[in-house]
């Protein structure tokens, strides 16, 4: 699972979903993407989930990027806990995400076969999505 080596601050707040992706909204490294519709947080199974349905599809054939990394924390209080006595420990990572950002991209395959890929991968997400290539860029 992706997550950061080691944190400055272990609990942070959590923020607002608003507006759109000001960095990350092109296709830098492949030839074609997988961009986010919908504003959300992407945990790090997710994100393995959709990385490991897309390198079954291609099967060893072209190469995948990760363009998003969880690298923030969120917690949770366990179960029948009385309110307070603080914030609880950190229990997974997510990605936020906004819309317009490429969350994968992909090169080295054909685009019906990296159309199909990024479907399944697409799949693994809570968000809408849309494929893009770069002649077609967002």
């Amino acid at each position: 699972m992706l997550m950061p080596k080691r944190v400055k601050y272990r609990r942070v707040q959590r923020g607002r979903l608003k507006g759109k992706a000001l960095r990350g909204n092109t296709i830098s490294n492949g030839e074609y993407g997988l961009v986010a519709l919908e504003p959300a947080w992407i945990t790090a199974n997710q994100i393995e989930a959709a990385r490991i349905a897309m390198t079954r599809y291609i099967k060893r054939g072209g190469k995948v990027w990760i363009k998003i990394f969880p690298d923030k924390p969120i917690t949770e209080k366990p179960a029948e806990t009385r309110m307070g006595s603080g914030k609880g420990s950190p229990e997974y990572w997510v990605a936020v995400v906004k819309p317009g950002r490429v969350m994968f991209e992909m090169s080295g395959v054909s685009v019906d076969v990296a159309r199909e890929a990024m479907r399944l991968a697409s799949h693994k997400l809570p968000i809408k999505t849309k494929f893009v290539a770069k002649s077609e860029e967002v």
